[in-house]
């Protein structure tokens, strides 16, 4: 892979490169091109390092986010072909508590890792479900503020004033009397 083309290498000449791009058409690009881009060859790796993240919802208990490192670190071992590395309670999240992982699948094929990562994924739902932890959405909580109440528990406005929620299959219909 180098720029935004990935493919295998099929023919190098004196002065272009022939690549079969992922999709399958032929790609040829001149050798002076092709050296000043950096390539990554991912034949030659040996194994593939996973860095991924999720976050859990702010109403977890620290004895849940204590445990969580655990519970990752049995699901990443138990997919097999895998070498965990570290599980943390990174940062407080904007609508979430969020969580870094690192590990290695000891496999370089792109196949295996997605099945090892999906087979991790289902894991963790499971073992957080049992344990009552939610994972975390973007959400934004907004505190309204309303006119200040009086005695009685009303506010200043009148009657005539207060909006009310209608009920399903009502409508609100405004009348003008004219003189």
């Amino acid at each position: 892979m180098f720029g935004d083309v990935a493919g295998s290498i099929e023919h190098i000449g004196l002065k272009t490169t022939r690549i079969r791009s992922l999709s399958g058409e032929e790609i040829v690009c001149s050798n002076t091109e092709l050296l000043k881009n950096t390539i990554h060859n991912y034949k030659r790796m040996s194994e593939r390092r996973i860095l991924f993240g999720f976050g859990v919802t702010y109403d977890a208990r620290p004895e849940q986010l204590r445990e969580i490192p655990r519970i990752v670190k049995q699901a990443v071992e138990s997919a097999g072909n895998t070498r965990f590395d570290r599980a943390h309670f990174k940062q407080f999240g904007e609508s979430s508590l969020d969580f870094e992982v690192v590990y290695y699948v000891t496999e370089p094929g792109y196949n295996i890792y997605m099945d090892i990562q999906q087979n991790i994924n289902l894991d963790l739902m499971a073992a957080l479900a049992d344990r009552g932890v939610e994972f975390a959405f973007p959400t934004r909580t907004l505190h309204v503020v309303g006119e200040p109440a009086q005695r009685d528990g009303t506010t200043r406005r009148s009657e005539s004033m207060r909006s009310r929620s209608l009920t399903p299959g009502e409508r609100e219909v405004h009348s003008e009397s004219s003189v």
